[in-house]
């Protein structure tokens, strides 16, 4: 882990999202060096699924030295943000670092703001574990995450730098090595454990998928199966199966190796299968033959948009769109060949 090293005392911090996850963890780093801390969040009441609230936030920045000001803050509402803004200046004279979760606007910022104020841009190489992963990922997923302690130390390098270290697009991991660390371990939910690559990068799934299946990282599927008899399918997610048939080839399902299936809602759902193991691979309405890797749920019309190139897996999987239970490294492999299927449908 690294240190604190008190520089950041008398700072004012500005950051959305700081009830809880990443946003807090940062919160929290901060605070140990006497920071005062604006928590922006929306939950200012218990939520029945989701830990903590802006004002017990507060509570443990204050408990780890610094000062708070919890603020309910919808960052679609600007005149919330002004508030929170204006409350913070009140308060603590002025903000000098915030957190936002708006990497698009770095470049754009930075070079507005170029010798005033740094903006720069922090992501994960790998999945951080958060109520909001837990929610998308299923149970298990946690053991292939880091804590989002990785994410508050990556945090703390960048508001030490000075203001000329701006428009920068920075991955956690690089970072931490640069200011010497060796041992990622310590920021691993389960040390030892292959990790997920994060969703927007660009990794490779088939080393994952190796590292993963010798871990038997694969949470387990229904044993047994009630085989649904074909019915004649019509409408767009036939003739996209149909499509993903005439494209596959015993290339593909070498490089591939998987089974999944997609359970759709809406007109022409039910469930659809991809195999991508058996030779030539195979595509067809109902349950496959053998236990599936990866199971998908998703409505028939996102289904289609996301084979399509219309919507990003990704972006469907973090928007609560598209749910995924299995093997998430493969998960991720689907999505590469997609990109390559795309100008077909």
């Amino acid at each position: 882990m690294l240190p604190n090293t008190g520089k950041l005392a008398g700072c004012t911090v500005f950051i959305t999202g700081a009830s809880r996850g990443i946003g807090k963890a940062i919160a929290l780093k901060a605070a140990k060096d006497g920071a005062n801390i604006v928590i922006a969040a929306k939950t200012a009441q218990a939520h029945p699924k989701l830990p903590g609230t802006i004002y017990t936030a507060a509570e443990e920045i204050k408990a780890a030295g610094g000062k708070a000001l919890p603020c309910i803050v919808d960052v679609r509402d600007e005149e919330q943000i002004s508030s929170a803004v204006e409350k913070a200046v009140e308060k603590f004279g002025a903000y000098t670092i915030a957190k936002y979760g708006m990497s698009m606007c770095v470049l754009g910022m930075a070079e507005e703001f170029k010798g005033e104020i740094a903006v720069n841009a922090l992501w994960p190489k790998t999945a951080i574990h958060t109520a909001a992963m837990d929610m998308l990922g299923g149970s298990g997923i946690e053991s292939q995450c880091r804590k989002v302690d990785i994410i508050a130390d990556a945090a703390y390098c960048i508001f030490k730098k000075p203001k000329s270290f701006t428009g920068n697009f920075i991955i956690d991991e690089n970072i931490l090595k640069e200011e010497g660390i060796k041992n990622f371990d310590v920021y691993a939910i389960t040390p030892g454990h292959p990790l997920l690559p994060d969703f927007f990068l660009d990794e490779q799934p088939a080393i994952v998928t190796k590292k993963a299946d010798s871990y038997g990282a694969v949470p387990e599927l229904k044993e047994e199966k009630m085989q649904l008899p074909p019915k004649p399918r019509s409408g767009a997610v036939e003739e996209t199966f149909r499509i993903v048939k005439d494209s596959l080839s015993d290339d593909v399902v070498k490089a591939t190796q998987a089974i999944y299936q997609f359970e759709l809602s809406g007109e022409d759902g039910g469930t659809w299968f991809l195999d991508l193991k058996s030779k030539g691979g195979n595509v067809g309405y109902g349950e496959p033959s053998d236990q599936a890797d990866v199971v998908m749920s998703m409505s028939t019309d996102d289904f289609v948009k996301m084979f399509s190139g219309k919507l990003k897996p990704t972006m469907a999987f973090m928007s609560g769109k598209l749910k995924i239970k299995g093997n998430m490294a493969l998960a991720i492999k689907l999505e590469k060949l997609m990109n390559q299927m795309n100008s077909k449908l």
